[in-house]
C-alpha cells in the first residue's frame, strides 16, 4: 500500500511540472503560483491562505514578499482589526493568474490527448475518485469548547438548514435544550471537524450519569457530505461515551433528514418508543454500546 501511495506521489508530481523551477514556463515555482490562485480574485486573509495551503507562517511570508517583488500581490491592513493582515492581487497579479489558468487547462488537455476515449474517462474518474478521498483523510476531528468560533459557527448552520428542511421551521427555543453547560465536560463533550481550518461539521454527547447518553447536534456541511465525515463523528462520539462508562446511546431526529436516519440505522441504531417530548423528532433511535463499537 505505502509503495503504491509513493509511486502514485512521484509520477503525479512529475506529471504536474511540480519539480520544475519555473512551473507552467512562468518565472517563479508552484508554490508561488499556488499563493496567487488561492489569493483569488479578491482578498484573502493570510491566516486563511497558511490554513488552506498548510504552510508554515515564515515559508507563506516568503512567498509573499517574493509576490510583493514581482508586483503581483499587495499586502494590506484589514478594515476592522489592523492586526489582520491581508492578500489582494494587483491588476498585474489578476492578469498573471488568468494566465496561469490558462496554461493549467492546457496542462490537463495534454495530458489526456494522448490517452483513448476510454482511458481518458477512467482517469478523469480515478482522479475524481482520489480527490474525494484524500479530502476525506483532511478531515480533523476534535473536542471543542461549545464557546468556540468554530462550533458556534456549526450551531448556527445547523439551525439554518433545520429551519429550511422543517416542514414547518425550527426554533431552537421550542426544542429541548441543549445548553453549551450541557455540552462540555463533565457535563458532556463538543467534536468539531474541519477542512483546512474550516468548520465543516460537529456533533455533541450529554451524559446523564449511568443513564443513557444522549447524541446532540450532528450537523455536516454540504461541502463535505459523502466524505465519510458523519460516520467519523458518530464513531468517534461513541467512543467518548463508551471512555466515560456510558452502555445506551439514544438520539431522536427528524423525518426530513432521511441522510442521518439511513446512517443511523446502517449504524446499529435501532428505533425505539419516543423517550422524550422532543416536538421537532419523528423517529427516536437507540444503540447499545457493549455492541459493535469501536473501542
Amino acid at each position: 500500500m505505502i509503495d503504491t501511495v509513493r509511486g502514485f506521489n512521484r509520477i503525479v508530481t512529475q506529471s504536474v511540472g511540480a519539480l520544475q523551477v519555473s512551473y507552467l514556463a512562468r518565472d517563479r515555482p508552484l508554490a508561488e503560483s499556488r499563493v496567487l490562485w488561492e489569493v483569488g480574485e479578491g482578498d484573502c486573509e493570510i491566516r486563511t491562505l497558511r490554513t488552506r495551503l498548510d504552510l508554515d507562517s515564515g515559508y507563506l511570508s516568503r512567498l509573499l514578499r517574493s509576490l510583493e517583488a514581482s508586483g503581483l500581490v499587495k499586502v494590506v491592513a484589514g478594515q476592522g482589526d489592523k492586526r489582520i493582515r491581508r492578500a489582494q492581487l494587483t491588476e498585474a497579479g489578476r492578469r498573471e493568474r488568468a494566465l496561469l489558468d490558462d496554461r493549467s487547462d492546457a496542462l490537463a488537455r495534454s495530458m489526456v490527448a494522448p490517452l483513448s476515449a476510454d482511458q481518458r474517462d477512467r482517469l478523469v474518474t480515478a482522479m475524481a475518485q482520489v480527490q474525494k478521498l484524500l479530502t476525506a483523510a483532511m478531515v480533523e476531528i476534535e473536542a471543542r469548547d461549545p464557546d468556540h468560533a468554530n462550533a458556534r459557527f456549526c450551531m448556527s448552520e445547523y439551525f439554518s438548514e433545520l429551519n429550511r428542511r422543517f416542514e414547518r421551521g425550527f426554533d431552537p427555543d421550542d426544542s429541548m435544550p441543549a445548553d453549551a453547560d450541557e455540552m462540555r465536560p463533565p457535563a458532556g463533550m463538543f467534536l468539531v471537524a474541519t477542512l483546512h481550518g474550516e468548520a465543516v461539521g460537529c456533533g455533541a454527547l450529554k451524559f446523564h450519569g449511568d443513564g443513557p447518553v444522549e447524541l446532540k447536534r450532528m450537523w455536516v456541511s454540504p461541502t463535505v457530505r459523502g466524505l465519510g465525515v458523519g460516520r467519523r463523528l458518530l464513531e468517534q462520539l461513541e467512543r467518548g461515551a463508551v471512555e466515560h462508562g456510558s452502555r445506551v446511546i439514544r438520539l431522536e431526529t427528524n423525518a426530513a433528514l432521511s441522510e442521518a436516519v439511513a446512517m443511523y440505522r446502517s449504524s446499529g441504531y435501532r428505533e425505539v418508543d419516543a423517550f422524550n417530548g422532543e416536538p421537532y423528532a419523528d423517529h427516536w433511535f437507540e444503540k447499545d454500546l457493549g455492541q459493535g463499537t469501536h473501542v
